[in-house]
């Protein structure tokens, strides 16, 4: 079911792109995306809160304690309500000021721009509330009602779309607005679902000083992890505006539209084994907590990898048939975003067992000081003249950093085997990397619009699916995927 929600929601994804891209224009398209991501900086508290949630709700399922997981669903909803207050306030307040003094919005789009603002912050708080249950879909792994919502969520975003194409009033502000309406109709959905269906998610007010310092503890220490990656990527977005505007922009936002689409692929395996990984050192299984994570890590990249490298060979083009007016940038960010995303993948499942072991101080504050150097370093880049895609060169150096430090910090704290790590996950990905590239690369090189697509997807497909059932499985994954083969060619 998450394969057919990423199917569909990559289609209608990129299809609305290009609708809303075309009927907004680059300059409101790009002040949306920048507005947008002035609201998310507030609501960086919001997203350790959402981590803390998952993490104590799969722990308490995995140690089968029914009434402990009610409680903290319980407690967390009074959390999160309290957190879109105090996002409301900060939005309404230090926001507010940011986006009339500071931002590079042209005057006649001002008015525009606010009331776009309005709604972004409303869509934050309703999402911020619908967290729990989100949380609590995932928890129980009912990932059908996760996929059937998610569709049904980007249905109405198709909508909107089409409707942008029937008006003639300003466009900006009705797609704001529609948005708004459709995050909360969504977020009605979500309880609806989980009051039928999970005891756990009937929420009554209480309070327990104890309980809300354990979540609290954990969730203040996510926060700066959480912090520094929405400071780092709405702070590189303003960074580019400053010196550059708009225009970047909405390149930007072109590119992250090419980065959710890809990854796509690989998020909906990695909310599959999120909760098995957290209940998996919960219950006190480590043989199959480390072989998790060993799997988890190589599948995620392989499944991220076989569909990046035919859209990093083709993205001029893909691009150029995706959008009627392709911004000026949008193709290398987006190159630079997939490569990005290919070393998260291979990291995603070591920050998800450090999570699970609850102890998240230490590894928060190496974490966050890695990632913040996005900042400094990209300001000086773009001070000293430097091309704008560097920012997002430098953004892949650290991540690749970042993933080093990771295996590191596994390593000091529940002696995880690094040699055996980077033996088994770490050389299979790069040599399987090193093996898929040439052939593809070369025909890239040689041939292209349609027949180069055409020609360098079928290769890829082919030269990654080869090599990663050669060198990057077990023999014993080799066996069950030959005898799944035989029995249906049997059928």
């Amino acid at each position: 079911m998450l394969y057919v929600r990423m199917l569909l929601i990559m289609a209608v994804t990129l299809y609305t792109s290009r609708i809303v891209l075309d009927k907004l224009g680059v300059e409101d398209f790009g002040i949306y995306n920048l507005v947008a991501g002035i609201v998310v900086l507030f609501s960086f508290v919001n997203n350790a809160m959402a981590t803390a949630t998952q993490r104590f709700l799969n722990f308490e399922l995995g140690k089968k304690n029914l009434h402990e997981v009610k409680r903290i669903f319980s407690m967390s909803m009074t959390a999160h309500i309290s957190i879109s207050l105090l996002v409301l306030f900060l939005a309404e307040t230090i926001g507010v000021w940011f986006l009339l003094s500071e931002m590079n919005i042209p005057n006649n789009r001002m008015e525009a721009a606010v009331w776009c603002y309005q709604f972004s912050i409303l869509i934050a708080c309703v999402q911020i509330i619908r967290v729990p249950y989100n949380s609590c879909i995932i928890a129980y792994e009912r990932m059908s009602f996760y996929a059937y919502l998610s569709i049904l969520e980007v249905g109405f975003n198709l909508l909107i779309a089409f409707l942008l194409t029937m008006t003639n009033c300003d466009r900006l502000i009705l797609y704001s607005f529609l948005m708004f309406i459709v995050a909360v109709f969504i977020s009605g959905v979500y309880k609806i679902v989980c009051n039928r269906y999970f005891v756990i998610s009937k929420y009554t007010f209480f309070w327990d000083y104890a309980l809300y310092k354990k979540i609290i503890s954990f969730s203040g220490w996510s926060l700066l992890g959480s912090t520094a990656n929405v400071g780092v990527q709405q702070g590189l977005n303003i960074l580019l505006n400053i010196f550059y505007g708009v225009t970047l922009n909405a390149a930007m936002g072109i590119a992250n539209q090419v980065s959710r689409a890809v990854y796509n692929f690989v998020s909906n395996f990695q909310i599959a084994f999120n909760p098995q990984i957290i209940k998996s050192y919960a219950s006190g299984d480590y043989v199959y907590f480390e072989r998790l994570i060993f799997k988890a890590s190589r599948y995620s990249y392989f499944l991220l990898f076989l569909v990046s490298l035919p859209v990093l060979l083709n993205s001029e083009f893909l691009l150029s048939v995706w959008l009627k007016d392709v911004p000026e940038y949008a193709v290398t960010f987006s190159q630079l975003i997939i490569c990005f995303l290919l070393i998260d993948a291979l990291s995603a499942p070591l920050w998800i067992s450090a999570q699970a072991m609850g102890r998240i101080r230490n590894y928060q504050l190496l974490m966050s000081g890695i990632i913040l150097l996005n900042l400094p370093l990209g300001y000086i880049a773009l001070n000293l003249g430097m091309r704008p895609e560097m920012v997002l060169v430098i953004r892949v150096i650290i991540n690749f950093l970042a993933w080093i430090f990771r295996v590191l910090y596994l390593r000091s704290s529940i002696s995880f085997p690094v040699r055996k790590y980077l033996k088994e996950v770490f050389l299979v990905v790069l040599v399987i990397t090193v093996i898929s590239i040439p052939l593809p690369f070369w025909i890239s090189l040689v041939y292209s619009s349609w027949k180069g697509l055409i020609m360098t997807t079928v290769f890829s497909v082919l030269t990654t699916i080869f090599a990663i059932f050669l060198i990057g499985l077990e023999k014993n994954e080799k066996t069950y995927i030959m005898n799944f083969i035989q029995s249906k060619l049997k059928k």
